[in-house]
């Protein structure tokens, strides 16, 4: 059990190092992008795959995330990647700002695509 809180910390500090990084400007907007999609998915209530299907549900929160911030911080230059690093390790005055941000980007997204969705029905599911 001890392990795994250990993993989840280091999940949340490197979720964080990769939120700080993308504010910087030597990371190429391509992993900004990529970062915002990682970020989104991790704080989103709805998965790729439903978990309440047993063992199957949850495997996507068990690989799909710890991915997505690998190959999020391979997009970032290393020096960048390890200034932000460094900074993890002292106080943390703007960890706060990042949970508001990522329920209005998740809420944001998820209205979004309802709006699409709606769009789409009134089109196609017109009565004739």
């Amino acid at each position: 059990m001890e392990t795994l809180k250990k993993w989840a910390d280091k999940l949340r500090s490197e979720t964080w190092i990769l939120y700080r990084a993308s504010k910087d400007p030597d990371t190429p907007w391509v992993a900004k992008v990529f970062i915002l999609l990682v970020i989104a998915y991790a704080l989103s209530p709805i998965d790729l795959i439903p978990d309440f299907i047993p063992v199957i549900g949850y495997l996507d929160d068990l690989l799909l995330v710890p991915l997505g911030i690998y190959l999020a911080t391979k997009m970032i230059p290393p020096a960048v990647l390890e200034k932000y690093r460094q900074a993890a390790e002292g106080p943390d005055q703007e960890s706060s700002k990042l949970g508001t941000v990522g329920l209005i980007l998740v809420i944001a997204a998820w209205l979004l695509l309802a709006a699409l969705f709606g769009y789409w029905a009134s089109r196609f599911m017109k009565p004739s």
